[in-house]
């Protein structure tokens, strides 16, 4: 029994005598002056009305305090069989946006769905290394169905040399529904980026005004993970992982990125970066390189991220906050514009200069086989370099001479795609 309710019969106990008996006089009658309205012994004893009223507000205070123990009882048995209690999640955007969110959230963390960066900054902290480093990619639906693009980036790391652990440490950022739900069931780390009246679910042909939108909100999510104080590598899902990338990255360099076309020199500033690649250190100058990075998106309307950072590279604010930036040799980081030539070297290969799902899928499976095939070689024979990639070959950079909109037939297929 609760503190409250032992005072209360205490109190009872205290106040009562054993066996009242009601006097003819004192508070049933009229007073009689003659008379003394004094209690009697023990045996004839009679209560006031200020005793009456005391026992009935004691009674009063047991019954509310014993109807609340039992409603609190009640209420704590139902949370331990409710994971999370929809209510909760029930004024929140994304549980308007992805309404099935709430039938997959009973296994994420309990955290403030009212606050999307208190979110973000769990998964952060759930998938980084010890220096505050996490590995981001962003998914799609188009590029997260069975057997589609994100199922290949994840088998890139299985096959990899030494890059199985690093999946502890990748962050899968969902930019709809469907790849929400996909990831979860495909990987530990997800965090689902919403963003209010867009929907990314469809695939983003190059250069088109839905591409353009995507890439945008992709450097504005980048720059809210370095103000929470997190390096990142960024890697778009059609790369490949063959090897820990860390290793051939400069330890001083706030901004390290991969290139189309790589010139030889690591500070040439001529060279052409690819935004499919990045390691970015957390710091001031990183930070505001971002937020000047997105600004110019609107100087340059109509350009996509990576064309507008070789625009701004060169700028006079690059020098004037004192960023440090790197551009990545394609013989550890390679792509399809300029292919990796040594398999013993190679960190990631890119499908990039590339058109369409089916070009991408076709030969980022041809790509597969051929480390698979390399990796299969004794040392002696790795060392030889007898094997080379075999891609491209539905990708080319003729495929790029349409990218304004989709052929007639993607149309078409992607149309029955969904």
């Amino acid at each position: 029994m609760s503190s409250p309710q032992q005072s209360a019969l205490r109190f009872h106990r205290r106040r009562v005598p054993p066996s009242p008996q009601v006097s003819t006089c004192c508070s049933f009658a009229p007073p009689l002056p003659p008379r003394d309205c004094s209690f009697p012994s023990s045996s004839s004893a009679a209560m006031s009305p200020e005793i009456s009223m005391l026992i009935r507000r004691a009674a009063l205070i047991f019954t509310v305090l014993t109807l609340s123990a039992l409603l609190l009882y009640t209420a704590s048995d139902s949370l331990r069989l409710l994971p999370l209690s929809s209510a909760s999640l029930s004024s929140s955007s994304f549980a308007r946006i992805f309404p099935s969110y709430l039938n997959n959230y009973a296994s994420s963390p309990i955290i403030d769905s009212e606050n999307p960066t208190q979110q973000l900054e769990e998964v952060l902290k759930n998938a980084s290394m010890v220096n505050k480093t996490v590995i981001l990619t962003t998914l799609n639906d188009a590029w997260a169905s069975p057997n589609s693009v994100v199922d290949l980036f994840l088998k890139s790391f299985m096959l990899g040399d030494g890059t199985r652990r690093l999946l502890d440490h990748l962050v899968i950022v969902a930019l709809d529904e469907k790849a929400y739900n996909r990831c979860r069931i495909i990987h530990k780390h997800c965090f689902a980026l919403v963003t209010e009246d867009v929907d990314f679910h469809q695939e983003a042909y190059f250069m088109t005004p839905h591409y353009l939108k995507m890439m945008w909100r992709r450097i504005d999510f980048l720059r809210s993970v370095l103000e929470l104080g997190y390096s990142f590598v960024f890697t778009d899902a059609d790369i490949m992982w063959f090897r820990d990338p860390f290793p051939r990255f400069f330890p001083d360099a706030d901004f390290q990125i991969a290139c189309d076309n790589f010139l030889g020199r690591p500070d040439d500033m001529n060279n052409r970066p690819n935004g499919g690649f990045n390691y970015v250190k957390s710091n001031n100058r990183s930070i505001a390189f971002y937020k000047f990075w997105f600004s110019a998106h609107e100087t340059y309307p109509g350009y996509h991220d990576q064309d507008v950072l070789n625009m701004i590279k060169f700028h006079p604010f690059i020098s004037d906050i004192g960023l440090k930036i790197r551009f990545l040799d394609t013989a550890y980081f390679g792509g399809l514009c300029e292919p990796s030539q040594d398999l013993n070297l190679v960190c990631t290969m890119h499908v990039n200069c590339c058109f369409g799902m089916d070009s991408k899928l076709h030969d980022l499976k041809i790509m597969l086989q051929d480390w698979r095939a390399f990796m299969s070689l004794p040392p002696d024979l790795k060392n030889e370099s007898i094997i080379s990639w075999r891609v491209p070959q539905n990708c080319s950079l003729d495929s790029l001479r349409h990218f304004g909109s989709p052929p007639p037939e993607m149309d078409f297929q992607q149309e029955e795609e969904d």
